[in-house]
């Protein structure tokens, strides 16, 4: 089996910390790139593993070979994966736990006459998501959806919020000057 720690995404994952669980999955598997692939798929879906093994979004089940299929994996990789997990008593309680996060509305976003606000910025400073709400409240406008890479998983995470309604261009000005924002956007 190959070590894939020297490409680049499996370095970021190791690089956020020894207590991140990406690096407790990656310590369980790191020998089996599939199963890396496989444990990533579930988590960025938010698919369960239940108690009998199975695997679900939400109430559906979902076979194993359809799982296999996304990750580009055989069958009995997935099968070995959640076999692995479910004997690890922390990572079995996190993928036992895990949920789906519900419909993603940014890219139906102008279809619903809604605006979208995206934003890159430190995932480690506080206060980032306050100072926007602060801001869009002030406009007199409701946050219907924010949305916010894990930056476990994604290198260079991005927030994004969806409104009801219309931002005018220059609030994103004021949202630029938050501490730890590097840009903000309006899709």
């Amino acid at each position: 089996m190959r070590d894939l720690s020297h490409q680049p995404i499996f370095k970021y994952m190791l690089r956020t910390g020894k207590d991140g669980m990406w690096s407790k999955v990656y310590e369980k598997v790191k020998r089996h790139p599939a199963k890396v692939k496989v444990a990533r798929l579930l988590v960025e879906n938010g698919l369960r593993i239940a108690d009998d093994g199975r695997i679900y979004c939400g109430p559906i089940n979902v076979p194993d070979a359809k799982i296999a299929k996304a990750a580009n994996a055989d069958r009995r990789i997935v099968r070995n994966t959640v076999e692995l997990i479910m004997k690890d008593e922390k990572l079995s309680s996190i993928f036992r736990a895990i949920k789906p996060a519900g419909p993603n509305l940014v890219d139906a976003a102008p279809f619903l006459g809604f605006d979208v606000i995206e934003i890159y910025a430190d995932p480690n400073k506080p206060g980032i998501v306050a100072g926007v709400s602060t801001i869009i409240a002030e406009l007199g406008i409701s946050i219907r959806q924010v949305i916010a890479d894990d930056p476990e998983l994604v290198p260079e995470p991005k927030l994004q919020i969806v409104v009801n309604g219309r931002v005018p261009g220059e609030v994103i000005e004021k949202m630029r000057r938050i501490r730890g924002v590097r840009s903000v956007t309006l899709k």
